[in-house]
């Protein structure tokens, strides 16, 4: 193609097409196959600048846990971290520079919540690893329970449009399993909320409940219906809610409406079939950006103190 020419000629109508108006279709074309394989909510300079600096994101909640009847002081943390994750393996890349066929940029939500229940502790993780550019469920969620009772595990791995779920306990009614769920997680809210709130789907729809609440009620875990809504609450914060009227669980989450879109507070009420209700509220008391892989030395420990841990 001549790129001086004015003019692409058709020879039968003797038309004539301004090539700088056959040069912008082709952009357009260009344009809108880049944004149906991406999240149009992600804007990559402003999100680069933010998360692509080598640190992480630690958030510090003061946790009021509701467990056995009675209210817990605790801690809560989420870990909100980029990185290269393969799509074959679903495990984190070692050496993603070898890898950039199988590599999909991440955001990785760790949270984890500490309370005590009379003489023993409480421990809970939950790992949840979100494509920031693909629109596709999370390709791997992990939540673990962890008491002086024993341990329970339960891992999520989307694959060929399902997730295959695998749940490991002490519990003999909950013992080694495994199923597949055809719906989204729960746990995938908060890290849609931080690439762009407008990623979390309105209305209802079948959604798997929070992994953690799922052992801690002792309930099948499959998807359940689920009301998703939201609203701004002034002083430049909003809140997503998700309410499942079947099990009698809400999630009530509170943020920032700009970017990064810091999640401030979270709420969860259950409501049990006798009427009586568990309340768990967990309110941010620290934020602070670390390379907290690099500060495992023991000079380090006063971070702790600054973080409120």
């Amino acid at each position: 193609m001549n790129h001086s020419a004015e003019n692409i000629r058709n020879p039968k109508s003797e038309f004539r097409i301004p090539y700088h108006l056959i040069s912008l279709l082709l952009l357009l074309v260009f344009l809108s196959s880049c944004n149906s394989s991406g999240r149009e909510g992600v804007e990559e300079e402003q999100f680069a600048k933010y998360w692509y600096q080598g640190n992480a994101e630690i958030n510090v909640f003061d946790l009021q846990q509701s467990r056995y009847g009675e209210v817990r002081p605790g801690k809560a943390v989420m870990i909100f971290v980029t990185e290269d994750f393969s799509k074959s393996k679903q495990v984190k890349l070692d050496n993603p520079e070898d890898r950039r066929s199988d590599a999909q940029k991440v955001l990785k939500l760790n949270m984890t919540r500490e309370f005590i229940t009379g003489v023993y502790p409480y421990h809970t993780m939950v790992s949840v690893f979100t494509p920031v550019y693909e629109e596709v469920w999370s390709p791997k969620i992990v939540a673990s329970v962890t008491e002086w009772c024993g341990q329970s595990f339960t891992q999520l791995n989307f694959k060929s449009g399902k997730y295959t779920a695998k749940q490991f306990s002490y519990f003999e009614s909950e013992g080694d399993s495994e199923t597949k769920l055809d719906a989204p997680a729960e746990e995938e809210i908060f890290n849609l909320i931080r690439l762009n709130p407008e990623l979390v789907p309105m209305g209802n729809l079948r959604l798997v409940p929070s992994l953690i609440f799922q052992r801690f009620a002792h309930i099948p875990l499959k998807p359940e219906s689920a009301t998703i809504s939201k609203k701004d609450i002034g002083s430049n914060q909003s809140e997503i809610e998700v309410v499942y009227s079947e099990i009698g669980r809400k999630l009530i989450v509170r943020y920032q409406n700009f970017f990064p879109y810091e999640i401030i507070a979270f709420e969860e009420i259950w409501t049990k079939a006798d009427g009586k209700q568990e309340v768990t509220t967990a309110t941010r008391t620290t934020l602070k950006m670390l390379d907290y892989w690099n500060q495992n030395e023991k000079v380090f420990e006063p971070l702790r103190k600054d973080l409120g841990l």
